[in-house]
Protein backbone atom coordinates (compact mmCIF):
# COMPACT_ATOMS: atom_id res chain seq x y z
CA UNK A 1 0.00 0.00 0.00
CA UNK A 2 1.22 3.32 -1.11
CA UNK A 3 2.28 5.85 2.04
CA UNK A 4 -0.23 8.55 0.93
CA UNK A 5 -3.10 5.94 0.87
CA UNK A 6 -2.25 4.65 4.96
CA UNK A 7 -2.32 8.06 5.58
CA UNK A 8 -5.56 8.56 4.33
CA UNK A 9 -7.06 5.15 5.47
CA UNK A 10 -5.21 6.59 9.05
CA UNK A 11 -7.29 9.43 8.72
CA UNK A 12 -10.63 7.97 8.04
CA UNK A 13 -10.06 5.12 10.68
CA UNK A 14 -8.91 7.35 13.30
CA UNK A 15 -12.43 9.08 13.16
CA UNK A 16 -14.33 5.72 12.83
CA UNK A 17 -12.56 4.93 16.10
CA UNK A 18 -13.68 7.95 17.77
CA UNK A 19 -17.19 7.16 16.70
CA UNK A 20 -16.72 3.91 18.13
CA UNK A 21 -15.70 5.44 21.66
CA UNK A 22 -18.07 8.40 21.32
CA UNK A 23 -20.59 5.71 21.52
CA UNK A 24 -19.32 2.96 24.14
CA UNK A 25 -18.05 5.80 26.59
CA UNK A 26 -20.27 8.99 25.99
CA UNK A 27 -18.12 11.59 28.28
CA UNK A 28 -15.30 10.82 25.49
CA UNK A 29 -17.87 13.62 22.76
CA UNK A 30 -16.94 15.88 25.66
CA UNK A 31 -13.22 15.28 25.75
CA UNK A 32 -13.34 15.63 21.95
CA UNK A 33 -15.14 18.68 21.97
CA UNK A 34 -12.40 20.92 24.05
CA UNK A 35 -9.69 19.08 21.92
CA UNK A 36 -10.90 20.30 18.75
CA UNK A 37 -11.27 23.78 20.15
CA UNK A 38 -7.88 23.60 22.07
CA UNK A 39 -5.58 21.86 19.18
CA UNK A 40 -7.31 24.31 16.45
CA UNK A 41 -6.03 27.14 18.06
CA UNK A 42 -2.33 25.68 18.45
CA UNK A 43 -2.49 24.38 15.15
CA UNK A 44 -3.74 27.87 13.35
CA UNK A 45 -0.98 30.15 15.35
CA UNK A 46 1.97 27.59 15.39
CA UNK A 47 1.78 27.86 11.46
CA UNK A 48 0.61 31.30 11.68
CA UNK A 49 -2.09 30.60 8.84
CA UNK A 50 0.51 30.22 6.05
CA UNK A 51 -1.61 27.90 4.04
CA UNK A 52 -5.04 28.76 5.53
CA UNK A 53 -4.73 27.02 8.38
CA UNK A 54 -7.66 28.98 9.98
CA UNK A 55 -10.03 27.75 7.18
CA UNK A 56 -9.01 24.03 7.52
CA UNK A 57 -9.71 24.42 11.86
CA UNK A 58 -12.87 26.05 10.66
CA UNK A 59 -14.12 23.59 8.76
CA UNK A 60 -13.70 20.79 11.19
CA UNK A 61 -15.78 22.55 13.64
CA UNK A 62 -18.40 23.07 10.93
CA UNK A 63 -18.24 19.27 10.28
CA UNK A 64 -18.37 18.28 13.98
CA UNK A 65 -21.21 20.91 15.33
CA UNK A 66 -24.15 18.75 15.01
CA UNK A 67 -22.38 15.23 16.63
CA UNK A 68 -20.95 17.04 19.24
CA UNK A 69 -24.48 18.39 19.87
CA UNK A 70 -26.16 15.29 19.17
CA UNK A 71 -23.63 13.95 22.11
CA UNK A 72 -23.65 16.53 24.42
CA UNK A 73 -20.20 17.24 23.69
CA UNK A 74 -20.19 21.31 22.83
CA UNK A 75 -19.41 22.90 25.59
CA UNK A 76 -21.80 25.79 24.83
CA UNK A 77 -24.35 25.16 22.11
CA UNK A 78 -23.48 27.89 20.01
CA UNK A 79 -19.77 27.44 20.39
CA UNK A 80 -18.93 26.22 17.09
CA UNK A 81 -20.29 29.75 15.07
CA UNK A 82 -17.89 31.31 17.96
CA UNK A 83 -15.19 29.09 17.10
CA UNK A 84 -15.36 29.27 13.64
CA UNK A 85 -14.82 33.21 14.66
CA UNK A 86 -12.08 32.90 16.20
CA UNK A 87 -10.08 31.02 13.88
CA UNK A 88 -10.64 33.36 11.15
CA UNK A 89 -9.86 36.29 13.64
CA UNK A 90 -6.28 34.22 14.12
CA UNK A 91 -6.29 33.66 10.36
CA UNK A 92 -6.72 37.89 9.57
CA UNK A 93 -3.99 38.94 12.38
CA UNK A 94 -1.36 36.83 10.31
CA UNK A 95 -2.86 36.85 6.37
CA UNK A 96 -4.65 40.13 6.66
CA UNK A 97 -7.65 40.89 4.60
CA UNK A 98 -8.35 41.03 0.91
CA UNK A 99 -9.07 44.20 -1.36
CA UNK A 100 -12.04 44.96 -1.95
CA UNK A 101 -14.23 43.53 0.92
CA UNK A 102 -16.66 46.87 1.62
CA UNK A 103 -19.86 44.23 0.46
CA UNK A 104 -19.11 42.34 3.79
CA UNK A 105 -18.67 45.28 6.19
CA UNK A 106 -22.01 46.95 4.65
CA UNK A 107 -23.44 44.00 5.61
CA UNK A 108 -22.33 43.52 8.88
CA UNK A 109 -23.35 47.41 9.43
CA UNK A 110 -26.97 46.60 7.85
CA UNK A 111 -27.76 44.05 11.29
CA UNK A 112 -27.20 46.65 13.84
CA UNK A 113 -29.82 48.87 13.68
CA UNK A 114 -32.65 45.51 14.40
CA UNK A 115 -30.03 44.45 17.16
CA UNK A 116 -30.30 47.93 19.18
CA UNK A 117 -34.15 47.47 18.44
CA UNK A 118 -34.53 43.94 20.15
CA UNK A 119 -32.68 44.96 23.02
CA UNK A 120 -36.13 47.48 24.12
CA UNK A 121 -38.75 45.62 22.14
CA UNK A 122 -38.34 41.79 23.37
CA UNK A 123 -40.31 41.05 26.30
CA UNK A 124 -39.66 41.65 29.47
CA UNK A 125 -39.08 38.09 30.66
CA UNK A 126 -36.93 37.04 27.87
CA UNK A 127 -33.42 36.91 28.01
CA UNK A 128 -32.26 39.58 25.79
CA UNK A 129 -28.41 38.13 25.13
CA UNK A 130 -29.53 34.72 24.66
CA UNK A 131 -32.66 35.80 21.99
CA UNK A 132 -30.09 38.19 20.09
CA UNK A 133 -27.32 35.50 20.08
CA UNK A 134 -29.35 32.31 19.05
CA UNK A 135 -31.10 34.89 15.59
CA UNK A 136 -27.78 36.51 14.91
CA UNK A 137 -24.48 34.81 15.28
CA UNK A 138 -25.33 33.27 12.26
CA UNK A 139 -25.40 35.84 10.14
CA UNK A 140 -22.46 37.45 12.05
CA UNK A 141 -20.29 34.28 11.43
CA UNK A 142 -21.00 34.37 7.48
CA UNK A 143 -20.20 38.00 7.86
CA UNK A 144 -16.89 37.93 9.35
CA UNK A 145 -15.86 34.60 7.49
CA UNK A 146 -16.78 35.75 4.05
CA UNK A 147 -13.96 39.21 5.23
CA UNK A 148 -11.91 36.49 5.12
CA UNK A 149 -12.13 34.69 2.34
CA UNK A 150 -13.27 37.10 0.07
CA UNK A 151 -11.23 36.94 -3.20
CA UNK A 152 -8.80 35.13 -1.70
CA UNK A 153 -6.87 33.04 -3.88
CA UNK A 154 -6.55 29.62 -3.02
CA UNK A 155 -5.28 26.03 -5.18
CA UNK A 156 -7.29 23.70 -5.75
CA UNK A 157 -5.59 21.32 -3.38
CA UNK A 158 -6.36 23.76 -0.43
CA UNK A 159 -9.96 23.47 -0.87
CA UNK A 160 -10.04 19.78 -1.36
CA UNK A 161 -8.03 19.79 2.31
CA UNK A 162 -10.00 22.44 3.58
CA UNK A 163 -13.80 20.20 2.74
CA UNK A 164 -11.89 16.77 3.93
CA UNK A 165 -11.51 18.28 7.25
CA UNK A 166 -15.00 19.54 7.24
CA UNK A 167 -15.74 15.72 6.27
CA UNK A 168 -13.89 13.64 8.34
CA UNK A 169 -15.81 14.80 11.56
CA UNK A 170 -19.28 13.89 9.24
CA UNK A 171 -17.67 10.20 9.11
CA UNK A 172 -17.37 9.65 13.10
CA UNK A 173 -21.36 10.78 12.95
CA UNK A 174 -22.05 8.07 10.53
CA UNK A 175 -20.48 5.68 12.45
CA UNK A 176 -21.98 7.20 15.79
CA UNK A 177 -25.66 6.80 13.98
CA UNK A 178 -24.84 3.40 12.68
CA UNK A 179 -23.80 2.02 16.13
CA UNK A 180 -27.49 4.06 17.70
CA UNK A 181 -29.68 2.70 15.22
CA UNK A 182 -27.92 -1.00 14.57
CA UNK A 183 -31.85 -2.42 12.98
CA UNK A 184 -33.76 0.23 10.67
CA UNK A 185 -36.96 -1.66 10.39
CA UNK A 186 -37.93 -2.08 13.94
CA UNK A 187 -37.99 1.68 14.04
CA UNK A 188 -39.34 3.62 10.52
CA UNK A 189 -43.10 2.99 11.04
CA UNK A 190 -44.19 6.29 9.82
CA UNK A 191 -43.07 8.74 7.03
CA UNK A 192 -42.49 11.47 9.50
CA UNK A 193 -38.75 12.85 10.43
CA UNK A 194 -37.30 10.50 12.62
CA UNK A 195 -34.99 11.14 15.95
CA UNK A 196 -34.39 7.61 16.62
CA UNK A 197 -32.27 7.13 13.74
CA UNK A 198 -30.97 10.85 13.82
CA UNK A 199 -29.11 10.00 17.13
CA UNK A 200 -31.89 10.96 19.15
CA UNK A 201 -31.21 14.73 17.80
CA UNK A 202 -33.22 16.70 15.17
CA UNK A 203 -32.89 14.94 12.14
CA UNK A 204 -33.48 18.23 9.86
CA UNK A 205 -30.13 19.28 11.25
CA UNK A 206 -28.94 15.78 10.93
CA UNK A 207 -29.92 15.64 7.33
CA UNK A 208 -28.38 19.09 6.51
CA UNK A 209 -24.60 17.59 7.82
CA UNK A 210 -25.31 14.24 6.25
CA UNK A 211 -26.13 15.78 2.34
CA UNK A 212 -23.11 17.95 3.12
CA UNK A 213 -21.15 15.25 3.83
CA UNK A 214 -22.53 13.06 0.95
CA UNK A 215 -21.19 15.83 -1.51
CA UNK A 216 -17.64 15.93 0.36
CA UNK A 217 -17.13 12.56 -0.45
CA UNK A 218 -18.78 12.27 -3.47
CA UNK A 219 -15.99 15.42 -4.81
CA UNK A 220 -13.08 13.70 -3.41
CA UNK A 221 -14.30 10.12 -5.71
CA UNK A 222 -13.72 13.03 -8.82
CA UNK A 223 -11.00 15.47 -7.80
CA UNK A 224 -9.30 13.73 -5.07
CA UNK A 225 -8.72 10.27 -5.21
CA UNK A 226 -5.04 9.72 -6.15
CA UNK A 227 -5.59 5.92 -6.63
CA UNK A 228 -7.91 3.06 -7.02
CA UNK A 229 -8.09 2.45 -3.00
CA UNK A 230 -8.62 5.65 -2.37
CA UNK A 231 -11.64 5.59 -4.60
CA UNK A 232 -13.31 2.78 -3.48
CA UNK A 233 -12.98 4.16 0.40
CA UNK A 234 -14.31 7.48 -0.66
CA UNK A 235 -17.43 5.70 -2.49
CA UNK A 236 -17.91 3.58 0.37
CA UNK A 237 -18.19 6.40 2.69
CA UNK A 238 -20.46 8.43 0.94
CA UNK A 239 -22.79 5.81 -0.19
CA UNK A 240 -23.42 5.25 3.65
CA UNK A 241 -23.12 8.61 4.70
CA UNK A 242 -26.45 9.00 1.74
CA UNK A 243 -28.12 5.87 3.41
CA UNK A 244 -27.80 7.45 6.89
CA UNK A 245 -29.41 10.73 5.75
CA UNK A 246 -31.90 9.33 3.81
CA UNK A 247 -33.38 7.44 6.56
CA UNK A 248 -33.28 10.47 9.08
CA UNK A 249 -36.43 11.23 6.60
CA UNK A 250 -35.55 14.84 6.36
CA UNK A 251 -35.50 15.59 3.29
CA UNK A 252 -34.00 18.95 2.34
CA UNK A 253 -30.48 18.57 3.41
CA UNK A 254 -30.29 14.95 1.24
CA UNK A 255 -32.07 17.19 -1.74
CA UNK A 256 -29.54 19.46 -1.27
CA UNK A 257 -26.56 17.59 -1.21
CA UNK A 258 -27.74 15.64 -4.14
CA UNK A 259 -28.00 18.78 -6.33
CA UNK A 260 -24.70 19.70 -5.08
CA UNK A 261 -23.49 16.42 -6.43
CA UNK A 262 -25.01 17.14 -9.51
CA UNK A 263 -24.26 21.00 -10.10
CA UNK A 264 -20.47 19.63 -10.06
CA UNK A 265 -20.66 16.91 -12.33
CA UNK A 266 -22.60 19.67 -15.27
CA UNK A 267 -19.73 22.12 -14.38
CA UNK A 268 -17.10 19.87 -14.72
CA UNK A 269 -18.31 18.20 -17.86
CA UNK A 270 -19.12 21.41 -19.83
CA UNK A 271 -15.40 22.46 -18.80
CA UNK A 272 -13.39 19.31 -19.87
CA UNK A 273 -12.46 18.65 -23.47
CA UNK A 274 -13.47 15.78 -24.68
CA UNK A 275 -11.23 13.17 -23.34
CA UNK A 276 -12.49 14.62 -19.95
CA UNK A 277 -15.92 13.87 -20.66
CA UNK A 278 -15.51 9.85 -21.61
CA UNK A 279 -13.98 9.91 -18.25
CA UNK A 280 -16.98 12.23 -16.39
CA UNK A 281 -19.45 9.85 -18.33
CA UNK A 282 -18.01 6.29 -16.56
CA UNK A 283 -17.73 8.00 -13.58
CA UNK A 284 -21.32 9.23 -13.70
CA UNK A 285 -22.73 5.91 -15.08
CA UNK A 286 -21.10 4.10 -11.85
CA UNK A 287 -22.34 7.13 -9.54
CA UNK A 288 -26.18 6.67 -11.23
CA UNK A 289 -25.98 2.81 -10.62
CA UNK A 290 -24.12 3.31 -6.79
CA UNK A 291 -27.32 5.54 -6.02
CA UNK A 292 -30.29 3.48 -7.51
CA UNK A 293 -28.80 0.43 -5.35
CA UNK A 294 -28.58 2.83 -2.09
CA UNK A 295 -32.02 3.82 -2.89
CA UNK A 296 -33.64 0.26 -3.39
CA UNK A 297 -31.80 -0.96 -0.47
CA UNK A 298 -33.08 2.28 1.77
CA UNK A 299 -36.34 1.45 0.49
CA UNK A 300 -35.77 -2.52 1.44
CA UNK A 301 -35.02 -1.31 4.65
CA UNK A 302 -38.20 1.52 5.54
CA UNK A 303 -40.59 -1.26 3.89
CA UNK A 304 -41.35 1.38 1.49
CA UNK A 305 -42.09 4.62 3.20
CA UNK A 306 -39.20 6.14 2.06
CA UNK A 307 -40.58 6.11 -1.28
CA UNK A 308 -43.68 7.56 0.28
CA UNK A 309 -41.74 10.72 1.96
CA UNK A 310 -40.02 12.04 -1.11
CA UNK A 311 -43.33 11.62 -3.11
CA UNK A 312 -45.31 13.53 0.09
CA UNK A 313 -47.08 10.68 1.25
CA UNK A 314 -48.20 9.46 4.85
CA UNK A 315 -47.44 6.11 5.41
CA UNK A 316 -51.20 4.62 4.21
CA UNK A 317 -49.99 6.57 0.81
CA UNK A 318 -51.98 9.54 1.20
CA UNK A 319 -51.18 13.04 -0.22
CA UNK A 320 -50.17 15.37 2.72
CA UNK A 321 -51.53 18.80 3.08
CA UNK A 322 -48.11 20.64 3.76
CA UNK A 323 -45.29 20.17 1.32
CA UNK A 324 -43.23 22.01 3.65
CA UNK A 325 -44.66 20.52 6.83
CA UNK A 326 -45.82 23.63 8.01
CA UNK A 327 -43.34 25.68 7.50
CA UNK A 328 -44.71 27.88 4.70
CA UNK A 329 -47.34 29.11 7.44
CA UNK A 330 -44.45 30.74 9.31
CA UNK A 331 -42.69 31.66 6.42
CA UNK A 332 -46.34 33.84 5.30
CA UNK A 333 -46.30 35.36 9.28
CA UNK A 334 -42.95 36.55 9.04
CA UNK A 335 -43.69 38.41 5.12
CA UNK A 336 -46.76 39.98 7.20
CA UNK A 337 -45.11 41.21 9.92
CA UNK A 338 -42.31 42.64 7.36
CA UNK A 339 -45.32 44.43 5.25
CA UNK A 340 -46.33 45.86 8.61
CA UNK A 341 -42.97 47.33 9.23
CA UNK A 342 -40.99 47.93 6.63
CA UNK A 343 -38.44 50.17 7.52
CA UNK A 344 -36.19 48.48 10.25
CA UNK A 345 -38.12 45.46 10.97
CA UNK A 346 -39.19 44.13 14.60
CA UNK A 347 -35.90 43.30 15.85
CA UNK A 348 -33.78 40.44 16.27
CA UNK A 349 -35.59 37.79 17.85
CA UNK A 350 -38.84 39.43 18.19
CA UNK A 351 -40.88 37.78 15.23
CA UNK A 352 -41.59 34.40 17.10
CA UNK A 353 -42.66 36.68 20.09
CA UNK A 354 -45.31 38.63 17.71
CA UNK A 355 -46.15 35.22 15.87
CA UNK A 356 -47.01 33.89 19.07
CA UNK A 357 -49.61 36.81 19.85
CA UNK A 358 -51.83 35.31 17.40
CA UNK A 359 -50.92 31.27 17.82
CA UNK A 360 -49.42 30.76 21.44
CA UNK A 361 -47.62 27.80 20.22
CA UNK A 362 -45.97 29.17 17.47
CA UNK A 363 -42.56 27.38 16.30
CA UNK A 364 -39.35 29.72 15.48
CA UNK A 365 -38.48 30.60 12.00
CA UNK A 366 -36.91 27.76 9.75
CA UNK A 367 -36.43 30.29 6.90
CA UNK A 368 -33.85 32.38 7.06
CA UNK A 369 -34.98 34.69 4.39
CA UNK A 370 -38.41 35.27 5.72
CA UNK A 371 -36.56 36.13 9.08
CA UNK A 372 -34.54 38.74 7.88
CA UNK A 373 -37.42 40.63 6.08
CA UNK A 374 -39.75 40.57 9.19
CA UNK A 375 -36.80 41.28 11.69
CA UNK A 376 -34.08 43.68 9.74
CA UNK A 377 -36.92 45.22 6.92
CA UNK A 378 -35.31 46.81 4.25
CA UNK A 379 -32.09 46.88 6.00
CA UNK A 380 -32.46 42.97 5.64
CA UNK A 381 -33.31 42.87 1.93
CA UNK A 382 -30.43 44.93 1.17
CA UNK A 383 -28.50 42.09 3.47
CA UNK A 384 -29.79 39.57 1.48
CA UNK A 385 -28.94 40.87 -2.05
CA UNK A 386 -25.66 41.27 -1.10
CA UNK A 387 -25.03 37.75 -0.18
CA UNK A 388 -26.86 36.45 -3.67
CA UNK A 389 -25.55 39.21 -5.94
CA UNK A 390 -21.36 38.83 -4.82
CA UNK A 391 -20.19 35.58 -5.41
CA UNK A 392 -21.99 35.72 -8.95
CA UNK A 393 -19.94 38.90 -9.55
CA UNK A 394 -16.92 36.76 -8.25
CA UNK A 395 -18.03 33.92 -10.96
CA UNK A 396 -17.19 36.34 -13.65
CA UNK A 397 -13.97 37.14 -12.18
CA UNK A 398 -13.10 33.60 -12.36
CA UNK A 399 -15.70 31.10 -14.54
CA UNK A 400 -13.39 28.30 -13.34
CA UNK A 401 -14.19 28.08 -9.93
CA UNK A 402 -15.90 24.84 -9.73
CA UNK A 403 -17.30 25.29 -6.19
CA UNK A 404 -18.81 28.47 -6.47
CA UNK A 405 -22.38 27.28 -7.24
CA UNK A 406 -21.93 24.61 -4.89
CA UNK A 407 -21.57 26.52 -2.21
CA UNK A 408 -24.24 28.87 -2.90
CA UNK A 409 -26.96 26.99 -3.84
CA UNK A 410 -26.15 25.24 -0.25
CA UNK A 411 -26.26 28.20 1.17
CA UNK A 412 -29.45 28.73 -0.36
CA UNK A 413 -31.32 25.50 0.18
CA UNK A 414 -30.15 25.22 3.43
CA UNK A 415 -31.26 28.67 5.36
CA UNK A 416 -34.67 28.02 3.56
CA UNK A 417 -35.28 24.99 5.71
CA UNK A 418 -33.02 24.78 8.30
CA UNK A 419 -32.56 28.34 8.92
CA UNK A 420 -28.82 29.38 10.13
CA UNK A 421 -29.19 27.00 13.19
CA UNK A 422 -25.87 25.55 12.58
CA UNK A 423 -22.57 27.39 11.37
CA UNK A 424 -22.52 25.18 8.15
CA UNK A 425 -24.39 27.57 5.71
CA UNK A 426 -22.12 30.65 7.18
CA UNK A 427 -19.35 28.85 7.04
CA UNK A 428 -20.13 27.00 3.44
CA UNK A 429 -21.11 30.36 1.65
CA UNK A 430 -17.78 32.16 2.95
CA UNK A 431 -15.73 29.37 0.92
CA UNK A 432 -18.04 30.38 -2.72
CA UNK A 433 -16.00 33.76 -2.30
CA UNK A 434 -12.51 32.05 -2.21
CA UNK A 435 -10.71 32.83 -5.87
CA UNK A 436 -9.93 28.64 -6.45
CA UNK A 437 -6.73 28.41 -8.79
CA UNK A 438 -6.42 25.59 -10.83
CA UNK A 439 -3.05 25.70 -11.55
CA UNK A 440 -1.27 27.43 -7.99
CA UNK A 441 1.96 27.39 -8.26
CA UNK A 442 2.94 27.13 -4.60
CA UNK A 443 0.95 26.74 -1.35
CA UNK A 444 1.68 30.35 -0.04
CA UNK A 445 -1.10 31.89 1.48
CA UNK A 446 -2.26 34.74 -0.87
CA UNK A 447 -4.62 37.62 -1.15
CA UNK A 448 -5.69 40.44 -3.42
Amino acid sequence: MKKEDQSYLFLILFHVVIGLMVYAVPFVSKIYGYFIFIFGIYYVIKSQNRNNEALIAAAYIVGSEVFLRMTNGNPLYEISKYGVMVFIFIGMYFSGLSKGFAPYWLFLILLVPSIVISTFALDLGTDIRKAIAFNISGPVCLGIASLYTYRRKISLEDTNNILLSMGLPIVTCMVYLTLYTPNVRDIITSTQSNYETSGGYGPNQVATILGLGMFVFFSRIILDSKSKFQILINVFIALNITYRGMITFSRGGMITGFLMVLLLLFFLYFKSNFAGRVKLNYIIVLLVIALFATWSYTSFQTGGLIDKRYANQDAAGRAKKSQLTGREEIATDEINIFLKNPIFGVGVGKGVEVRKIDMPGAALSHDEITRMLAEHGSLGVLALLILFFTPFVLYFENKFNLFLLCFVVFWLLTINHAAMRTAAPAFVYSLSLLNVQLGFPTRKNRID
